[in-house]
């Protein structure tokens, strides 16, 4: 009998979150919650209003492995249970790209916000497609293009793009940056800006899971941004939105401010955090 053979919803939960605490997770009810909900085919929601339910069959055998990896060797909960909510779609995700950030939904926000109508914006680095496939989503009237140097993560992106219903909605495109995109009216961006210092100091689901290649971005987490900017002054952009890390929204504005783009604003992110820097012309 597994570990968790015979054991009721309630009692599966309980040892599980001792085993991913012991690993050093800051939210083993949650992880514990979502990985047993994925096991038995439910929402989060049917674990608390049926506590009493036997884990039984196929369920015991998928939960065992899923607490498995992610006590064992920290995997993040979204790439053991392959999706990820972001905003009002369902992203399936794994190690090929970065798992979506609730702070990334701000760079949406502002998109949905302040893109005029019909506009040509461009996601780059789209990983998953979280950015452009809610935009497209959302504000059916744009007209979305997509990047990714990876061809990984745009095989991802498209995966979620057709399963969403929204392959026509969404151009996909490989390469760096804006590189054949031509002409664009809006880029949008969550691009790698983690310092290479800050390596040691990230947690195990990041640094041991994720790509790096969509993380760090030189010594001063800055390298992607620099190239990124004047290519988006270039390609005639007059919007241009960038996520970027803790402590670089000054460094960043003034990048964008030497682009061009004039009109420079810091926006927060639930958190208070100064998180995605916007310039327009």
């Amino acid at each position: 009998m597994s570990a968790f053979g015979g054991a009721s919803v309630r009692e599966a939960l309980d040892s599980a979150v001792i085993a991913i605490a012991a690993s050093g997770s800051q939210t083993p009810r949650l992880d514990a919650e979502v990985l047993l909900a994925a096991a038995l085919g439910v929402d989060r929601l049917a674990l608390f209003t049926d506590p009493d339910r036997e884990v039984g069959g196929a369920a015991v055998r998928a939960f065992q492995d899923a607490v498995r990896r992610r006590s064992a060797g920290r995997e993040p909960v979204a790439y053991i249970t392959g999706r990820r909510g972001f905003r009002h779609i369902e992203l399936a995700v794994d190690a090929r790209v970065l798992v979506p950030r609730p702070e990334t939904e701000l760079l949406v926000e502002l998109g949905v916000a302040l893109l005029a109508r019909g506009a040509r914006v461009v996601d780059v680095g789209t990983g998953s497609g979280a950015v452009a496939l809610a935009l497209a989503q959302e504000r059916p009237d744009l007209d979305v293009v997509a990047t990714d140097v990876s061809a990984g993560a745009l095989a991802v992106a498209r995966a979620n793009a057709d399963r969403l219903g929204l392959g026509e909605a969404v151009e996909l495109r490989e390469g760096d940056l804006l590189a054949g995109v031509g002409e664009a009216d809006a880029v949008l961006s969550n691009p790698p800006y983690v310092a290479e210092r800050e390596r040691a100091g990230l947690a195990p689901e990041i640094v041991h899971h994720e790509p790096p290649g969509a993380l760090f971005a030189g010594e001063d987490g800055l390298d992607v941004i620099r190239r990124l900017v004047p290519a988006a002054a270039a390609a005639g952009a007059r919007l241009l939105a960038i996520e970027h890390g803790i402590g670089q929204s000054q460094a960043v504005g003034e990048l964008i401010g030497q682009a061009g783009f004039t009109d420079l604003q810091a926006h927060r992110d639930l958190a208070g955090i100064e998180r995605v820097a916007v310039g327009s012309r």
